[in-house]
């Protein structure tokens, strides 16, 4: 996909990510405050559709997982920037995000942990979740986010995902 047209795409999916900056944030040393400060840069680049600053974010070996039903077709692991953002055209075709705030994040050295609750509309079905917590667990080296390990409440959105 054409990153033109994944940033419409991602913007209208991402719509609540604007919010990142928004979270209780706890950081003790300079590691961890930059950490912390790229990955929440990295959340708000991403639901504001800035693929170019996203991409600056982007390890060029960075690894995308998201747990979940392997029915769907966004669960799976996805490896380098090009690949990521072949996946997130897809996740962006399937799903759009009607709520997000993030509740809590820490820090600690290369590592950050993003707690929060969200909402999904299923292109595919039209069915919307409840509201449900996420979880998200990111590394960073040098500026760059090398791992996001991505965790929702799966059941919740393959429910939607296959309602008929």
């Amino acid at each position: 996909m054409h990153r033109r047209q994944l940033l419409a795409a991602s913007a209208a999916a991402s719509t609540g990510i604007a919010l990142a900056g928004s979270a209780i944030a706890q950081a003790t040393d300079d590691e961890t405050q930059a950490s912390l400060d790229t990955v929440m840069a990295f959340m708000e680049t991403m639901g504001g559709g800035d693929m170019d600053r996203m991409g600056a974010l982007m390890a060029n070996d960075m690894v995308w997982q998201n747990e979940g039903d392997p029915d769907l077709p966004w669960i799976g692991t996805w490896q380098g920037k090009e690949t990521i953002f072949g996946f997130l055209g897809t996740s962006s075709q399937n799903v759009q995000v009607t709520r997000w705030e993030n509740q809590d994040a820490f820090a600690s050295g290369d590592t950050v942990a993003v707690f929060g609750r969200m909402r999904l509309r299923l292109t595919a079905s039209g069915a919307e979740t409840d509201e449900f917590t996420f979880a998200l667990r990111a590394k960073v080296r040098d500026g760059q986010v090398v791992l996001w390990n991505w965790f929702e409440d799966s059941y919740a959105v393959s429910q939607a995902f296959h309602a008929a």
